[in-house]
C-alpha cells in the first residue's frame, strides 16, 4: 500500500513539476515586449497559436511519461 501511494505522490510531482516549467516558459516567451502573445492570438495568428499548442503538447508528453 505504501509502494502504491509513493508512485502515485511521484507522478503527481513530476506532472506538476512540468507543468510549472512549461508556464514559466510560456512566461518567459510572453515577456518580449516586441510581441505581446495573447494579443496575436487573439488576433488569430496561426504561428503565435501552434507555438502555444507546442506548449500544451509539452505538457501532454510530460503527462504521459508519468504512466
Amino acid at each position: 500500500m505504501t509502494a502504491i501511494l509513493f508512485e502515485l505522490l511521484e507522478g503527481v510531482l513530476y506532472v506538476a513539476i512540468g507543468i510549472v516549467f512549461c508556464l514559466i516558459g510560456y512566461k518567459i516567451l510572453a515577456a518580449d515586449k516586441h510581441y505581446d502573445l495573447n494579443y496575436e492570438i487573439d488576433n488569430h495568428n496561426k504561428a503565435a497559436g501552434i507555438m502555444v499548442a507546442g506548449l500544451f503538447i509539452a505538457i501532454a508528453i510530460i503527462m504521459s511519461g508519468t504512466l
